[in-house]
C-alpha cells in the first residue's frame, strides 16, 4: 500500500465533514420530519449513486440472491435501526452531542468483536483507550445543562444506536469477500423495502407541511452523508486501505462539536469538550493497536 499523497488527507477530511454535517442536518430535519421518516429519505436517497455506480460499473447487485437473508438483515441493523435511533435521540439532544456519541463506535467494536471474531480480542492498549473513551462519555452524561432527566433516554437512545452500527458491522463480516458496492447497495435496497412500510403507516410525511430547511436537510442527508460519503469511501479504502481511512474516527466527532455550534449556536461546555477529548484519546489507543498487529502480521 502507497503512502498517503496530501489529496488522500484532503480527502479523508472531506469525508469525516460530510459524515459529521449529517447530525446538524438531522436536527433540523427533525424540526418538521419524524425520525422514521428521515431514516427512510436517507436510506432511499443513499441508495440511489450507490445503485447507479454499480450499474456503470457492471458490479452485480446481488440483493435477491441466496444471500438475500444476510442483507435484509444487515439493512434493518445496520440502517434501519440506528438511522431512527439517532433520529430519535437527536429530537431533544444537541447535535455536537449525538457526534461525541456516536463516536463511541469504534470503543463498543472493540468490546464486542473480542467475543464475536477470532483474531480481534482485547490487549492492553485496547483496554486503556476503551475505559478512557467510555469513561468520557459517563462524564458527558454528568452535564446537567445538557442532559438532564428531560434528555437522558434520547441521549442513551443514541448511544444505543452506536451499538447497532457495530452489530451491523460483524454480521458484515459474514459477506466481506463480496465487493463493497455490492453489500451496500444490497443492504440499502434492504433498508428501503423494510422502512418504507412502516414509514407509510405509522408516520404518513404526506400530510405534513414541512419547512424549507428541513426538507433540504432530509435531501442533503440522502445523498451526501449516506449515499456520496460511502462512495468516497470505497475509494479511499481503494488507495489507501482500511487503517487510513479508519481515521476519520478522529475527526468526526470533532468537526461535528464544530458544526453544531456554527450551525445551530448550540452550547459547548467544559464537559463536552472533556468527553470530546477523552474520546478521541481513546480511539486513538484502539487504533494503534490494531495498526501495531496489521503492521506485524
Amino acid at each position: 500500500m502507497k503512502n498517503p499523497k496530501s489529496i488522500d488527507y484532503i480527502l479523508l477530511s472531506i469525508l469525516s465533514l460530510i459524515w459529521a454535517s449529517a447530525f446538524f442536518n438531522i436536527k433540523i430535519a427533525t424540526y418538521s420530519y419524524g425520525p422514521i421518516t428521515i431514516a427512510f429519505f436517507r436510506i432511499l436517497l443513499g441508495a440511489i449513486p450507490v445503485v447507479f455506480l454499480c450499474l456503470y460499473n457492471k458490479i452485480k447487485i446481488e440483493a435477491f440472491s441466496k444471500d438475500w437473508l444476510w442483507f435484509a438483515s444487515i439493512g434493518l441493523i445496520n440502517l434501519v435501526i440506528p438511522f431512527f435511533l439517532i433520529a430519535y435521540g437527536v429530537q431533544k439532544v444537541q447535535s455536537n452531542l449525538a457526534a461525541i456519541l456516536m463516536a463511541s463506535t469504534p470503543l463498543s467494536a472493540t468490546i464486542l468483536a473480542h467475543f464475536f471474531t477470532k483474531n480481534e480480542k482485547i490487549n492492553y492498549a485496547k483496554t486503556i483507550g476503551v475505559l478512557i473513551g467510555f469513561l468520557g462519555i459517563i462524564f458527558l452524561f454528568s452535564d446537567n445543562i445538557l442532559i438532564d432527566n428531560n434528555n437522558f433516554f434520547y441521549a442513551l437512545m443514541i448511544l444505543f444506536g452506536s451499538t447497532f452500527y457495530v452489530v451491523g458491522g460483524l454480521l458484515t463480516l459474514k459477506i466481506s469477500k463480496k465487493k463493497n458496492e455490492n453489500v451496500t447497495a444490497s443492504i440499502l435496497i434492504w433498508g428501503t423495502i423494510i422502512i418504507f412500510p412502516i414509514t407509510m403507516i405509522i408516520e404518513q410525511p404526506w400530510n405534513l407541511s414541512p419547512r424549507l430547511d428541513s426538507t433540504i436537510c432530509l435531501i442533503y442527508l440522502g445523498i451526501f452523508p449516506t449515499g456520496i460519503a460511502w462512495l468516497l469511501r470505497f475509494h479511499i479504502l481503494k488507495r489507501n486501505g482500511l487503517v487510513f481511512q479508519a481515521q476519520v474516527a478522529y475527526l468526526i466527532p470533532i468537526f461535528g462539536v464544530i458544526l453544531g455550534y456554527i450551525f445551530l449556536k448550540e452550547i459547548i461546555t467544559i464537559k463536552v469538550l472533556v468527553a470530546l477529548v477523552a474520546v478521541i484519546i481513546g480511539i486513538y489507543f484502539v487504533r494503534r493497536s490494531i495498526k501495531e498487529n496489521l503492521t506485524s502480521v
